[in-house]
């Protein structure tokens, strides 16, 4: 395990994350906060920082190092953007910090604060196309990437700060004249660039304004589950969002849920680059990735540092493995639920009860892996505690109905629970509803069949009898008496798909 301090020293905020980062559990940031410095405002007409300036950075840093002392950190990165980019004094700046504080600052070019954003997004979603955008407060990085592999990045000298003095400062955020300005304004700077243009991918938003963007929307729709990452919206959704920010005034902003009170100023310029960018490209969806350039530059550290732990083709398995690991599910056993659900499956579709998705199969499969994790919490209530922990968990790779759909499989106590929680969200129509049920019978039922956790069960036949009924031979060392009991208990799962009775007859191997 490393335990890993960054310093994000950027133009509007300076944030200080400690990641855990684990061969395990993966990586996880266990303290997230930050200072709204708005560094960018302290550049003067000749792009030097102002020493007003200058103190807030030094005295946030000295701040941010005694608390990482107090974490007992391994290392400490600290690394500057756009603003210490641009301020011409920066070689000064970063002499007094190491000779005050002994800590040296990385300043990140334009071209790899877009890599880093990019990084993030190929290591924790399932986007193989798509376009990257992250809006900081002197600058806007965008990415094009093609099965997960960078194409072409371009960083423009304008972000939410420098965009909210040019065009807003002394007007409210819902004047007209100055929308209109700067809309005229992007559009230019979206030109200059071909590959802009008509691309037809995912527009995948990282950093802040694009966060508050995501958090607003949910809040409007009273969102059933929390996080934003692999939150997606559509052009609609959108136009919903702009249309609120662009007609409401300051004092109104203020109280809108969702919107964090020291973006108010900027999200109206954010969200005016984030459409303006949506409808240049054809954007086929709205992304949102929780993960950006702090997360790609551990990451990336890490994979060329101490080994490589990040998959950008397995995002979905290893923060799923991570997850087991977290809530310490038994390998053994849970494999071999797995395997008696698969044979289960593959004979109930064979002989055509079923028919499966590929997607499904897999989240099924995965379900069936971290069944009643909820355990780890408490015993007698396993199923609620299973299904919240998983539908409110940020799973890289997952999209917020796949996260609930392998919550409801996991979770798979009986109909009436099945049918509550998925209730919850609307999200599923009534065939996709039944298929879960049937699927987490199956899970519920091989379980049955290893509930002692001996794995004395080594395979599955199921038959037709002479009477139209079912028998399924189970396999086994011996007469294993609580899975007898508990399989006959549990049999009714399989009887509903197979809508038909269920002899079960323990034979030995």
């Amino acid at each position: 395990m490393k335990r890993l301090g960054l310093i994000d020293i950027g133009s509007n905020t300076i944030r200080f994350v400690i990641f855990e980062a684990d061969s395990q559990l993966g990586l996880n940031d266990i303290l997230n906060i930050k200072i709204p410095a708005r560094l960018s405002q302290y550049l003067n007409d000749h792009n030097q920082l102002e020493q007003q300036g200058i103190d807030i950075l030094e005295e946030t840093l000295e701040n941010f190092q005694d608390i990482a002392n107090r974490f007992n950190i391994d290392d400490l990165h600290p690394i500057a953007t756009a603003a210490l980019r641009q301020a011409k004094n920066n070689k000064d700046i970063i002499k007094q910090i190491q000779k005050n504080l002994d800590l040296t600052i990385k300043i990140i070019s334009e071209d790899d604060e877009a890599y880093y954003g990019y990084y993030a997004i190929i290591h924790t979603t399932e986007i193989r196309d798509g376009i990257a955008i992250d809006i900081g407060g002197g600058s806007t990085e965008v990415t094009l990437f093609k099965d997960k592999r960078r194409v072409h990045s371009h960083s423009f000298p304008f972000g939410a700060v420098t965009l909210q003095r040019q065009y807003f400062d002394h007007q409210d955020p819902s004047d007209k004249e100055s929308i209109k300005a700067l809309q005229h304004f992007l559009k230019k700077q979206f030109h200059q660039l071909s590959w802009l243009s008509d691309v037809q991918v995912p527009l995948v938003g990282i950093g802040g304004s694009a966060r508050n963007i995501a958090r607003i929307h949910q809040a409007k729709h009273a969102y059933p589950i929390s996080g934003v990452h692999n939150y997606t919206m559509d052009h609609r959704a959108l136009e919903e969002v702009y249309h609120l920010l662009t007609h409401s005034k300051r004092k109104e902003l203020k109280d809108l849920d969702g919107l964090s009170r020291d973006r108010v100023d900027l999200i109206t310029p954010a969200a005016t680059v984030f459409t303006s960018l949506f409808s240049h490209m054809k954007a086929t969806q709205f992304t949102f990735s929780r993960k950006g350039l702090r997360e790609g530059y551990i990451m990336h550290l890490i994979n060329n540092t101490y080994a490589e732990d990040f998959d950008a083709n397995h995002v979905s398995s290893r923060a799923l493995h991570n997850l087991a690991q977290e809530y310490e599910i038994e390998p053994q056993s849970a494999e071999h639920r797995v395997e008696l659900c698969k044979q289960l499956l593959d004979q109930l579709c064979a002989l055509q009860f079923l028919e499966i998705s590929s997607k499904d199969r897999w989240l099924f499969l995965k379900g069936a892996y971290l069944y009643y994790l909820g355990r780890f919490i408490d015993s007698d209530s396993s199923s609620p505690h299973t299904y919240y922990l998983i539908a409110n968990t940020n799973i890289d790779g997952l999209t917020h109905e796949e996260r609930l759909r392998l919550a409801l499989l996991a979770s798979f106590k009986n109909k009436t629970l099945l049918k509550f929680y998925s209730k919850q969200t609307n999200w599923l129509d009534n065939e996709t509803v039944q298929l879960l049920l049937k699927l987490g019978g199956i899970i519920k039922f091989s379980n049955a069949l290893n509930i002692s956790h001996t794995d004395r069960i080594q395979n599955v036949e199921l038959t037709r009898t002479k009477h139209d009924d079912y028998q399924l031979n189970v396999y086994c060392d011996d007469k294993p008496v609580v899975e007898y009991y508990y399989s006959e208990q549990q049999k009714k799962h399989i009887e509903k798909i197979l809508k038909s009775n269920l002899i079960i007859n323990f034979t030995k191997a």
